[in-house]
């Protein structure tokens, strides 16, 4: 069993470590899960594109792992990804931490709902609602372990989520910057959302590699950002998985509103989202 699930992006592959790879079923399908300790936790690990980057954003089984992460234990999320810079005030190479989400479509990559709940009647179906999408406390952690590795980084923003695998137009990264998007990638969105309905706080640090489309950055740039990416990013988790402290865990921005025998029955409850009802497990 383990206490965090980290979910890395582009670039990252494996974390440092001996670590036990766990195949772990789910109705969604198989995931596999590195497990490996780290201070005094215990950590599965997911890279969201698989070795060899096997998934582009259109393929990737979110359902899956992020209900993987919870039936090993997982009581918190954190999750890398690279992004383009929608604000240009963002510095390419500096670490940007989110505080809200640009989803609208909330559609999974093969145009389902991204949701858990896909069965009419599941007994633990509900809907989601959160103060926000993205856990202050895992938020503050990552800002204090940027701190003591000596990083720069940008504290809140709105991370939009667009599905690919094609980049966006220019008239799309307009849309987005006119609703406030700081930075967008094509993988995050699904994750949030799902982890919300299963109760894991989820907090999220984006690496701006590239300026979004309008100002170009050269191959040799861009490849450069992002194995850069990659060694930040990593750093970064990890040192936030040794300063967390168990209230850090705990999901306490939002909940899932259960209507139980319809709208107007005793049975109607609004119901703790860290709290989840029925047999099947997850």
């Amino acid at each position: 069993m383990i206490d965090v699930g980290i979910i890395t992006g582009s670039g990252i592959y494996e974390l440092p470590g001996d670590a036990e790879v766990r195949p772990v079923e789910t109705r969604f399908g198989e995931v596999e899960v590195a497990v490996v300790e780290v201070g005094r936790w215990t950590i599965g690990s997911i890279a969201r594109h698989g070795k060899g980057h096997h998934h582009l954003p259109h393929t990737i089984p979110h359902q899956a792992n992020l209900t993987a992460l919870k039936r090993l234990g997982a009581r918190a999320v954190l999750a890398t990804t690279a992004v383009g810079a929608v604000d240009p005030v963002l510095h390419l190479g500096r670490p940007i931490l989110f505080d809200d989400l640009f989803f609208p479509t909330n559609l999974l990559p093969n145009g389902a709902p991204c949701t858990i709940f896909t069965e009419p009647g599941d007994p633990d179906r509900g809907h989601l609602i959160s103060s926000e999408p993205f856990s202050s406390r895992l938020r503050k952690r990552m800002e204090l372990a940027a701190r003591n590795l000596g990083l720069g980084v940008t504290v809140g923003g709105v991370y939009g989520h667009t599905n690919g695998p094609r980049f966006e137009t220019g008239a799309e990264i307009r849309w987005l910057k006119a609703v406030g998007v700081a930075a967008v990638s094509q993988t995050c969105g699904p994750e949030a959302v799902l982890a919300g309905e299963l109760g894991l706080p989820y907090g999220l640090a984006g690496f701006p590699v590239n300026y979004a489309t309008g100002v170009a950055e050269s191959e040799q740039r861009l490849r450069h950002l992002l194995t850069l990416s990659a060694r930040t990013l990593t750093r970064l988790v990890l040192w936030t998985v040794e300063m967390l402290e168990d209230e850090d865990l705990a999901y306490d921005h939002g909940f899932l509103y259960r209507v139980e025998g319809g709208v107007g029955d005793r049975k109607v409850a609004l119901t703790s989202n860290g709290i989840i009802r029925g047999g099947r497990g997850w």
